[in-house]
């Protein structure tokens, strides 16, 4: 009887390790080692293109415990991109935004949406992350 509750308790440990959330999969514990889920909410919704209103591409994004949502992101080159993000959880890393190219490094208050914009240059891709560059995403331009 016990063998089988040990059992069955372990298998239930496991199935929660299988459904941690991707960030905590991103950090693994260790800040040095991330490993990206491929079935995280991101990588499903695609690369998000927003709206383009007046010669500005606007796209909303989130914070959440999945890490930048989306995290892919389609803009055009010498179009201005305007990214407004609000955090919304306190469990990541992810308190600011920045885009190491762009020279942004933006802090993200829990719940206030926050408004960050710049104008790529050249084609190729602008990447964004935390702090620590372990939660990440990417601008693609063609």
């Amino acid at each position: 009887m016990i063998s089988k509750t040990l059992s069955l308790s372990l298998a239930g440990a496991a199935a929660l390790l299988l459904s941690a959330s991707p960030a905590v999969a991103q950090h693994g514990g260790d800040h040095g080692t991330m490993t990206q889920r491929a079935d995280s909410a991101a990588a499903k919704a695609g690369i998000a293109e927003g709206t383009v209103k007046n010669g500005v591409r606007t796209v909303e994004m989130q914070v959440t415990e999945d890490g930048f949502v989306p995290s892919k992101i389609k803009a055009q080159k010498g179009e201005k991109l305007r990214l407004v993000i609000t955090r919304k959880t306190d469990r990541t890393c992810a308190k600011e935004i920045v885009i190491q190219d762009a020279g942004v490094n933006q802090p993200l208050p829990l719940d206030k949406a926050v408004t960050v914009e710049v104008t790529p240059k050249k084609s190729g891709e602008l990447k964004y992350a935390c702090g620590m560059g372990h939660i990440t995403g990417v601008v693609f331009i063609p």
